[in-house]
């Protein structure tokens, strides 16, 4: 066969193909301007909650929900129709967060601080230490286990004792009695409603003093020869800092591996060096630094000073360590300036 005759056959088989690709090009121009000039009805349709432990199997207490592939919704909702796939819409939607109204129970995990804990139900961390007795003196005496009550709202848990009065109770949280009255879970009809003993009260707004941790230290004369500081500190130790300086906690927490060093921030004069439980401290030191400022340091795993002995900025004084009341190796380090806690924030660089 021709050359030629090769080339007019090819030729008359591509023109179908050319013909049908003009109008595949044709119908899908159609096909955009009957849409763009269509005006379609709003479709209602009726939402669903996607629930919490659609992913992990597990519950989220807080009622947050975790986002979803949608994929995995979709594949529930596909219909089959002969060769066609065809997708059910499922829109979602977010659940509205709903207020706290009544008292829960918290465990104490490993690692768990009052802060982080507060921060956790969006609370200030004064109130989970005035609503558990256990922590009113200390939120450091923190055990794993250890079961706390969590109120709705900021304020204080009282238990109702013989001779309490709302006006009484108002006076002593430095609140307003309309405030306790118009909590809806106190169950209480006006003003003038009589108090049960033994019950629980939750006072909102309502607030407590803060009393300072007594330690024992030597509290005699300082020698002649005692260090003195430069009113310059150092950091104690290196972490991470696991709890910061609040009203009831007037110290920093840093965390890190136990064993780790543990340094004097500035010279000075130990004048508390021991073991045991020492109200929640555990094994802890203090320096005298001669200028009106003292350094705390507990919960060591080791301690490589003794009282009456002189140290100097930055030498080692002991180990970081999880004795004490504690619920993780760390350091717990106060500043005190004539008796009163400062915020060690406030010097250290």
């Amino acid at each position: 066969m021709g050359r030629a005759r090769q080339v007019a056959i090819f030729q008359d088989q591509m023109t179908p193909l050319r013909l049908a690709g003009h109008l595949s090009v044709l119908l899908v121009a159609a096909t955009i301007l009957f849409l763009s000039q269509a005006d379609f009805p709003d479709l209602d349709i009726a939402l669903r909650t996607v629930p919490n432990n659609a992913l992990t199997g597990t519950e989220n207490s807080d009622q947050n929900l975790r986002v979803v592939n949608a994929v995995t919704v979709l594949d529930q909702n596909l219909s089959i129709s002969n060769d066609s796939l065809q997708r059910v819409a499922v829109p979602f939607t977010v659940a509205k967060e709903r207020g706290r109204t009544a008292i829960e129970t918290y465990r104490v995990e490993a690692g768990d601080t009052v802060l982080g804990i507060a921060s956790r139900f969006g609370l200030q961390p004064e109130t989970i230490q005035w609503s558990n007795t256990t922590l009113e003196r200390n939120p450091d005496l923190l055990q794993i286990g250890d079961e706390l009550k969590i109120l709705p709202v900021d304020g204080v848990l009282h238990t109702v004792v013989a001779g309490d009065t709302l006006s009484s109770l108002a006076t002593k949280y430095k609140t307003d009695v309309g405030a306790i009255v118009g909590y809806g879970n106190n169950g209480l009809a006006d003003a003038s409603a009589a108090l049960i003993i033994g019950s629980e009260i939750v006072v909102p707004g309502g607030i407590k003093p803060y009393i300072p941790q007594a330690v024992v230290a030597y509290s005699g004369p300082i020698p002649a020869s005692a260090a003195r500081g430069s009113g310059t500190f150092s950091w104690p130790a290196s972490g991470s800092v696991t709890q910061q300086y609040w009203n009831g906690h007037r110290a920093i927490d840093i965390g890190s591996w136990t064993g780790s060093p543990v340094k004097a921030t500035d010279s000075g004069y130990v004048i508390a060096a021991g073991g045991g439980w020492n109200g929640g401290y555990g094994n802890h030191v203090i320096i005298d630094h001669g200028n009106g400022f003292t350094t705390l340091y507990a919960h060591l795993n080791s301690i490589y000073v003794r009282p009456g002995e002189n140290v100097a900025r930055g030498q080692q004084i002991g180990a970081i360590g999880n004795t004490g009341n504690s619920t993780g190796p760390h350091l717990h380090f106060e500043i005190r300036y004539q008796g009163v806690p400062r915020n060690p924030f406030t010097y250290l660089p």
